[in-house]
């Protein structure tokens, strides 16, 4: 069984980076911000919690990143709360 807190293998974290790449350059200076400022390997609760995110449409993902919007109650979760809030510090 994988630990939550796991550090996420080398493909996981290909895949994240790769689908981190927005059609919205705001996104996009986000999410790379946010890989740049990490100093320790995302888990693999953190990638699931990322990769939820990301599944958001790029205007939705804006929204959520500029507090403009709550987030949906399907993502209400500590661990996508806790990663959104590290988002909009950047």
């Amino acid at each position: 069984m994988l630990h939550a807190n796991a550090p996420a293998d080398a493909a996981d974290l290909s895949r994240l980076r790769w689908r981190a790449r927005r059609g919205m350059l705001e996104n996009d200076l986000i999410l790379q911000r946010y890989f740049a400022q990490r100093e320790t390997p995302l888990s693999s609760e953190e990638v699931a919690a990322l990769g939820a995110l990301l599944a958001l449409d790029d205007n939705t993902l804006l929204d959520l990143f500029m507090r403009k919007t709550p987030l949906p109650e399907e993502l209400d979760t500590p661990q996508i709360r806790g990663l959104l809030d590290t988002l909009q510090r950047l």
